[in-house]
C-alpha cells in the first residue's frame, strides 16, 4: 500500500475510533506494567496493515497520554508521504498480538522518532501500563535510538532518559472566559495587552481580520518565509530548508478532518497580515507548531492578538487544550496554564557511548552560564558527532 493510500486508510479507520474520548488535560505519568512486550520487528510504513493500523487506532483511543496529533497514525503517514520514509517498530504482546508501535527514521545506525527534529511529542502507542523494551529497537544493525521529546508513557525507558524538561500547554475549555479563570496574573495581563494592541491596530492599519481555520497556500507560503527568516536572524537550526519539511506543511493544510489535520490561522490588519500559526490537530488538541508574526509589527505584539483570537475561538473549532512544546519563550512561561515533561536521551547497548553522551550534556550546561561558551558549545558538537 502507498503512502497515500496510508493516509486514506488512516482517515477511515479513524472514523470507528472513540475520537475526542479521554482527553483531559493529561497527567503525565507511567501507569503500573500489567502487559508486556515480548518481540520487537521494524516494519516500512508501507508495510503496515490493516491489523497494525487498527491497533494503532484501537491502542492511542485507549491512552489519554497519546492524544496529541503526533500520535495518530496520520501524522507518521504524512510526513512519510512527504519523502521522509518512516519504519514502524511493530510489538506483540506474548500471544502475538500487537501491543505497541513506534514510527521512526533510520539514519545509517541512528534511530530517531518520526517527523524528527519537528516531532514535540514522542512516544511508543501503547495502552497504560503496557511495557516497552527499548533495547529490541536496536536490531537490523541499528546501533542507537535517540528522543527529544520523550513522554513518560511506556516503562522500560527510564535508564535511558538523560534529562527532562517541561512543555507547557493551555487549557482551552470554555474558550477565552475559561482561560482567563485558570491563567496566570501574567497571562491575564498579556491577553489583556493584546486587546488593546489589537484596538490600536485597527486605528492605525485597518480592521483586524482573523480566521482560525483556513487553507490558503498563500499564507502557508508566508509563514514558511517568515519562520525562515526568523531562523536566520536568531542562529537556529533551519527545520524547513528542507524541501521535504516543505511538502509536509503543505500537505498537512490540504489534510481536512478534524480527527487529524492542519490548521492555519491569520490576522490581518488592514490588508496586512502582521501574525500567522500552522498547526496539527487531532480531535480536543490543537498543536502550536509554527507562529509566526511580521516584523514590521513587532511594536504590537501581534503573536499575542493571535493566540488571543485563536482561544476565543477554540469552542467553534471544538479544542480544548493547545500544546505549546516544549520551550524556553517567555510568551509560553507566561501563556501556560499547565506543563507536561518531556525526557532527552538515548537507547544504546554501548557503555562508551553513553558516557561521551554525559560528557556533552555536561559541557552543554557549562557553556550556557561561561564565559567560555562558543568554545565549549563546539568541544559538546564534536562529542555528539563522535555519539552518532
Amino acid at each position: 500500500m502507498n503512502a497515500g493510500a496510508h493516509l486514506n486508510a488512516g482517515a477511515h479507520l479513524n472514523a470507528s475510533t472513540r475520537e475526542g474520548a479521554g482527553m483531559p488535560s493529561p497527567a503525565r505519568r507511567v501507569e503500573p506494567a500489567t502487559s508486556r512486550t515480548a518481540t520487537v520487528q521494524l516494519v516500512g510504513f508501507d508495510e503496515l496493515g490493516a491489523e497494525q493500523l487498527d491497533a494503532w487506532h484501537r491502542l492511542r483511543a485507549a491512552n489519554p497520554m497519546l492524544d496529541s496529533p503526533y500520535f495518530h497514525p496520520g501524522f507518521a503517514a504524512a510526513v512519510h508521504a512527504s519523502g521522509q520514509p518512516v519504519r514502524v517498530a511493530v510489538g506483540r504482546d506474548e500471544r502475538g498480538e500487537v501491543s505497541a508501535l513506534l514510527p521512526c527514521h533510520r539514519d545509517g545506525s541512528v534511530l530517531r522518532p518520526a517527523g524528527w527534529p519537528g516531532a514535540d511529542f514522542q512516544a511508543p502507542i501503547l495502552a497504560p501500563g503496557t511495557t516497552f523494551p527499548p533495547l529490541r529497537l536496536l536490531t537490523g544493525g541499528a546501533r542507537s535510538f535517540h528522543f527529544d521529546h520523550l513522554l513518560p508513557v511506556a516503562a522500560g525507558f527510564e535508564p535511558w532518559v538523560e534529562s527532562s524538561r517541561p512543555s507547557p500547554y493551555l487549557d482551552t475549555t470554555g474558550g477565552l472566559d475559561g482561560y482567563l479563570g485558570r491563567a496566570s496574573r501574567s497571562g491575564k495581563e498579556n491577553m489583556g495587552q493584546a486587546r488593546r494592541r489589537a484596538a490600536k491596530a485597527e486605528r492605525t492599519h485597518g480592521t483586524i481580520r482573523f480566521t482560525a481555520d483556513t487553507v490558503d497556500d498563500a499564507a502557508l507560503r508566508r509563514v514558511i518565509e517568515l519562520k525562515r527568516a526568523q531562523y536566520q536572524a536568531t542562529g537556529a537550526r533551519d527545520y524547513l530548508a528542507l524541501p521535504g519539511r516543505v511538502a509536509l506543511l503543505s500537505g498537512l493544510l490540504h489534510t481536512r478532518q478534524t480527527a487529524f489535520g492542519g490548521l492555519l490561522s491569520t490576522v490581518y490588519a488592514g490588508e496586512h497580515l502582521i501574525a500567522a500559526h500552522f498547526g496539527i490537530r487531532s480531535g480536543r488538541v490543537l498543536h502550536w507548531w509554527f507562529p509566526v508574526y511580521e516584523p514590521a509589527f513587532a511594536a504590537l505584539s501581534p503573536g499575542w492578538i493571535l493566540l488571543r483570537e485563536l482561544v476565543a475561538a477554540c469552542p467553534s473549532l471544538g479544542i480544548e487544550r493547545i500544546d505549546l512544546g516544549r520551550g524556553d519563550d517567555e510568551y509560553k512561561r507566561r501563556a501556560k496554564t499547565g506543563e507536561v515533561w518531556v525526557g532527552q536521551g538515548v537507547v544504546t547497548r554501548s557503555a562508551a557511548r553513553r558516557m561521551l553522551r554525559r560528557a556533552g550534556n555536561s559541557l552543554v550546561a557549562g557553556a550556557r552560564s561561561s564565559r567560555l561558551g562558543p568554545q565549549l558549545r563546539w568541544a559538546a558538537h564534536r562529542l555528539r558527532a563522535l555519539n552518532r
